[in-house]
Parts: C-alpha cells; sequence; structure tokens
C-alpha cells in the first residue's frame, strides 16, 4: 500500500471515528434540550404553573452548559500534554453513560425533589464531557486532513451536530406519534437509553485511530529543544488574548441563534402560537436533514473563499432573518414554521458552525490548540445554554411578544460579525505546519 494510499485510509477512518462520537456527544446533548422543551416540566418539575416549570426545565438544560468550561479546561490540558486520542476515549464514555443514566431515573412522582436533582447531576456530567469532546473530535480531523480541505473534512464532523439534533428531534417525533400518554410514561427513556449503541460504536473506532500528526510533530520539536511542558490554558492567555476573546464574541451569534431556533421555537410555536409540539419537531427534524447535508457543502465552499467570510455570511442572515423568523411564526401556518426552521437554521448557526472548528483553530498554536479551541467554544456557550430560559421569561413578562428575543437574535449576531472581522489566522507562524522544520534524530527516538 502506497503512503498516499494509507494517507486517505487513515483520514477516512479518523474522520468516521470523530463523526460518529460527535454524533452522540450531540444526540446527547440535545435530546435533552428537546426533552425540556416536551416532557420535562410535568415529569420533573409537576407541581409549579406549566410555564414556570418550563422555565425550569429549561434552566436545567442551561447547567449544562455551565459545567462546558470546566471540561473544556480538564480536558483541553490533558489533550495538549498527553494526546488527542486518550481524551477523546474519555469524553465519549463520560457523555454516553450520563446520557443512558438520564432514561433510568425515576421521576418526580416516585422520588420527590430528588428527582430534579439528580437530573441536574446528570446534566452537569453530560456538559463536563462535552467540554473536551467537541475540540478534540475536530482536531483529530482536522490535523490528520490536508492542507487546503481542511475546511471540508472539518465540517463533516460539524455535520454531526444535525446530525444529532435530526436523531433527537426524529426519535421525539416519532414517540409523540404515539400519543402524549406514551410519551410521559416511559416512551421519553427511549432516547436517552438508545444512546448506548452509538457510545459503543464510538468507542470501537476511537481506540483503533491514531494520533494527530500535528500534535506528534509539536511534541518532537518541543523535545528537540529540550523545552519544559507548560501549563496550556496559561500559554492561551499569555500568547493568544486577542483571539480567544474574538473568538468568545464570535461564537456568540451562532450558540444564541442555535438555541432559539431549536429549543425555544419549538416551546414557542407549540405553547405560544397553539400548534401541536409535532410542528416544531418536524421543523427541525427538516431543519437538521437540510444542515446534515449542507455543512460539507459550506466547508468545501470555506476551502475556496476562506472562513471568515463564510463566517460573517452567518452573522450577517441572523441579522437580515431574526424578525421574519417570529413573523413566519406567528402566522400560525405550518407551512410558514417548517420554513422559518429551515430558512434560519440552515443560513444563520449552521452556516457559522460548519466553518467553526476549523476557523477557531486557526487562532491557535498546535501546542495549546486542544485548550484554545475548547475554551473559545465552551465558554460562549454557557450564554447560548441560557438563552432558552431568558426567552421565555421575556415571553412571559412581555405577554407573548416575542420582538426582545428577536432583537437579542440581531444584537449577538452583530457583536460576531465584528469579532470575526478581526480575528486573524496564526497557522503560518506555527512550527509544528511548517514542513521545513526538521527534528533531530535524537529528539524522535
Amino acid at each position: 500500500m502506497s503512503t498516499t494510499t494509507r494517507k486517505k485510509s487513515e483520514i477516512r477512518k479518523v474522520t468516521t471515528a470523530s463523526f460518529i462520537g460527535a454524533l452522540l456527544e450531540w444526540f446527547d446533548f440535545f435530546i435533552f434540550g428537546t426533552a425540556s422543551a416536551v416532557v420535562f416540566a410535568p415529569l420533573f418539575f409537576p407541581t409549579a404553573d406549566p410555564t414556570i416549570g418550563t422555565i425550569a426545565a429549561f434552566a436545567t438544560f442551561g447547567v449544562g452548559f455551565v459545567a462546558r468550561p470546566l471540561g473544556a479546561i480538564v480536558f483541553g490540558h490533558f489533550g495538549d500534554r498527553v494526546g488527542r486520542k486518550s481524551v477523546l476515549v474519555i469524553t465519549i464514555m463520560i457523555m454516553g453513560i450520563g446520557t443512558f443514566l438520564i432514561g433510568c431515573l425515576p421521576t418526580y412522582e416516585t422520588i420527590g425533589v430528588w428527582a430534579p436533582i439528580l437530573l441536574v447531576v446528570l446534566r452537569l456530567a453530560q456538559g463536563f464531557g462535552l467540554g473536551g469532546e467537541y475540540a478534540g473530535a475536530a482536531l483529530m480531523t482536522i490535523e490528520h486532513a490536508p492542507e487546503g480541505r481542511k475546511g471540508f473534512f472539518g465540517s463533516i464532523i460539524q455535520s454531526a451536530a444535525s446530525g444529532g439534533i435530526l436523531l433527537a428531534t426524529g426519535v421525539f417525533a416519532l414517540i409523540s406519534s404515539f400519543g402524549e400518554e406514551f410519551l410521559l410514561s416511559w416512551g421519553w427513556r427511549i432516547p436517552f437509553l438508545s444512546s448506548i449503541i452509538l457510545l459503543a460504536a464510538g468507542l470501537f473506532i476511537r481506540l483503533r485511530i491514531s494520533e494527530s500528526p500535528e500534535f506528534a510533530k509539536a511534541r518532537e520539536l518541543q523535545a528537540a529543544r529540550q523545552e519544559q511542558p507548560k501549563i496550556p490554558l496559561f500559554q492561551v492567555f499569555r500568547k493568544y488574548p486577542k483571539n480567544l476573546a474574538l473568538a468568545f464574541g464570535a461564537r456568540l451569534g451562532e450558540t444564541v441563534s442555535s438555541n432559539i431556533i431549536n429549543a425555544f421555537g419549538i416551546y414557542y410555536v407549540s405553547t405560544h402560537i397553539g400548534m401541536s409540539s409535532q410542528v416544531g419537531l418536524y421543523g427541525m427534524l427538516i431543519a437538521s436533514a437540510i444542515g446534515l447535508v449542507a455543512v460539507p457543502m459550506i466547508g468545501a465552499i470555506s476551502d475556496k473563499v476562506g472562513r471568515k467570510k463564510v463566517y460573517l455570511f452567518g452573522a450577517f442572515a441572523g441579522v437580515i432573518l431574526a424578525f421574519p423568523m417570529f413573523w413566519l411564526f406567528n402566522t400560525g401556518e405550518v407551512w410558514a414554521a417548517f420554513l422559518a426552521f429551515s430558512l434560519v437554521y440552515v443560513l444563520v448557526p449552521t452556516t457559522m458552525f460548519a466553518v467553526q472548528s476549523v476557523f477557531f483553530s486557526e487562532l491557535f498554536g498546535t501546542d495549546v490548540r486542544y485548550t484554545g479551541l475548547s475554551l473559545a467554544t465552551q465558554v460562549s456557550a454557557i450564554v447560548g445554554g441560557y438563552v432558552p430560559t431568558v426567552a421565555t421569561a421575556l415571553l412571559l413578562a412581555l405577554g407573548g411578544d416575542p420582538w426582545l428575543v428577536a432583537g437579542g437574535f440581531v444584537l449577538t449576531c452583530l457583536i460576531t460579525a465584528v469579532c470575526v472581522f478581526f480575528a486573524s489566522d496564526v497557522r503560518k507562524n506555527d512550527p509544528a505546519l511548517n514542513d521545513d522544520t526538521t527534528v533531530p534524530a535524537q529528539a524522535v527516538a
């Protein structure tokens, strides 16, 4: 087998492993968001007013985002010091087992207040695992991918988010078709329990892939220079403070718009517009199916025109489409709701998310890239995690008018556009990516 053939075989294996693992992570995360909008209020917060119960369920959803920065720091540290592969095995197990256990939880009716407490604990475990998973899965693929095609291969991992929404909403839509009684009795457990299948598949494949070549070269260079390993977290703040801050802002538009469309959007059309809950579920089902196909295409386009232009397109699309999305919802027409979900989801958060991992990875050097990418994506995610909670509270306070929610949508997309414009690529100065860099033989031995 030629070297080129081996490299192609390896990138296919790594991409498949990263995609399945990322699919599990996003499936796990999104079924919680969907369950928060559909079933968690009556099952875990039944003593509250229905709207207050939904706010409490969405707040539990947001708890997972709070845990993600901690996971980013912990797993980012070991991902930059020990390697990408080992960390990814641990993160997929945390997410998979945590999600499975949620499916085993007794409800409030059975154990009282312990039910929501245990739900929060397992949600924290989900967030902790995802905080380290996202960057590792993306970097394993990006750092294996050839120059000139990193946008395409990196976007395949990003498409796992649409795949996760597709599976999560699809399973809930199927279960809810059997009736509310079945859904609230034990049907809601099926998505959480079924995640064990993806866990087994992802774990099997991840144990068979090789370490990132760019990470390996960075470690060899460090050994050749006899440099002592430094704490990645401190190095990120010392070497890349500007890019880290800009990445925080660049992430805002994507995470806020995604959570407004997905978790809050499903709640809005069913509760405040009066449509069936299946309208929102099927709307996101269609949107995520389109997104699954669109993401690799968007990634390939970014290899031709650059990440910034693509990201800016998504941000400005959010500015333009935020208010029209709610106008379409407010018509009460099923076709209009489907159009709003699909159009806004694909053109706004999906477009930004498609190139996000590659764009952000280019803002940090190889030696701290796991930590940098993890922090850049997970700290801003806290804001996105509480968007459904805040949006629902605003809706309640303003008597059902969504225009402040739409205004926040626009504002965050404008902030994102500014941050993306000023961010700068550091890859050209990274010695681990310079083919002319030589490593002394004794350092490799």
